[in-house]
């Protein structure tokens, strides 16, 4: 069936864009919930009549798609996960996941936009996400994925390293505190000591 759509559809096309579909899909889905109209020439002419207000909301989009490139590219994130002491997950990374990773962060991405080849990510390491925004544009996130007993583990070094490194600290101000006083005695028996001396040289 020969549509136009009546906005973006993820996968198929953008608001006045003209495709065609299997009948059951414009008919159960796109048609009933208003994402398109058939194509007739009655709807052609509405939409090129349109075609000026429906350019300027692209190129609106356009740049939002590229705003938030630029930050969901700089963004690194961290999950999770039980696993094995091999590393292999029990389960996979979902978009599910990674949606509510995102939505943390403050942003707002359709679980759809997310690509997670979840066949792939079954165990701890490092990945990319790919996330779909408007156009031919995309972003790609960096996702660590890590195993909730690794995740203790770390705790555990990070908290024996900032002990060692606090009694490392109060071992270095002990001592620093120690050859001050120890320079403060001296000088001060030195100061005795020529003191002493004077005295004598007077008698």
């Amino acid at each position: 069936m020969k549509i136009i759509l009546n906005q973006d559809v993820v996968n198929l096309g953008e608001e006045g864009d003209v495709v065609v579909v299997k009948d059951g899909y414009a008919r159960n889905y796109l048609l009933p919930t208003g994402a398109a109209v058939i194509y007739n020439k009655t709807n052609a002419a509405i939409f090129a009549s349109r075609a000026a207000a429906i350019e300027k909301r692209k190129a609106e989009k356009r740049a939002e798609a590229a705003s938030l490139k630029e930050k969901l590219d700089a963004v690194a994130l961290e999950i999770v996960v039980p696993a094995g002491e091999s590393g292999k997950l029990f389960g996979s990374v979902t978009s599910q996941m990674i949606q509510e990773e995102l939505n943390k962060l403050g942003f707002a991405i359709e679980r759809k936009k997310i690509e997670v080849a979840t066949h792939a990510i079954k165990m701890t390491g490092s990945y990319t996400v790919t996330v779909h925004l408007y156009e031919n544009e995309s972003s790609h996130i960096k996702l660590s994925v890590v195993s909730d007993a690794e995740l203790k583990e770390r705790a555990r070094k990070e908290a024996e390293e900032a002990k060692a490194k606090a009694k490392a600290e109060a071992e270095a101000k002990a001592k620093e505190e120690a050859e001050a006083e120890a320079a403060k005695a001296a000088a001060e028996a030195e100061a005795a000591a020529e003191e002493t001396a004077e005295v004598k040289e007077e008698e």
